[in-house]
């Protein structure tokens, strides 16, 4: 069996796979068109890493993939197939902790290095930052969200 090939039907003619895919790599460009237009001299490093690996700013591509896998599946098995189901469970997972857990950490790594810092400068102490992962505010994941949806009708409907 070829590996772009699931059930005879190749991966990369796949409705839900070709939505999900479309939809990270979109919300993931203009993640970059963004930094690019905000970023000052540091605009084109920001715009690669956006592409590429950061996490977290406008809109929310973990959103945009799982919602748009979700919505594809409701419109190519239906609303009452078990596959819609898992992905649906799934979307509300990973938004939930895009913009909860995530953001959290985020926020407290940000606060941790802020004190660190402090606390370096003023003592004979060797502070090495912790890593700040991004999260997503609820904006970000409502309009990764509706990406996700819309790229998902397009490709079902046009």
């Amino acid at each position: 069996m070829n590996i772009l090939s699931v059930d005879g039907r190749r991966l990369l003619e796949n409705p839900l796979f070709l939505s999900a895919i479309s939809s990270f790599l979109f919300a993931q460009l203009i993640k970059a068109a963004v930094a690019l237009s905000i970023g000052g001299r540091m605009r084109f490093r920001a715009a690669f890493e956006s592409l590429l690996w950061r996490t977290g700013g406008m809109p929310s591509s973990h959103a945009a993939l799982v919602s748009s896998l979700s919505a594809s599946a409701a419109i190519n098995e239906g609303t009452q197939s078990n596959l819609f189901v898992v992905t649906l469970f799934l979307a509300l997972i990973v938004m939930r902790d895009a913009m909860g857990v995530r953001r959290s950490s985020g926020v407290q790594a940000k606060t941790l290095n802020v004190l660190g810092s402090k606390v370096a400068e003023q003592s004979d102490f060797d502070y090495h930052p912790v890593k700040e992962v991004q999260g997503h505010t609820p904006l970000e994941v409502v309009v990764g969200c509706l990406l996700g949806i819309i790229i998902a009708a397009a490709y079902a409907y046009l």
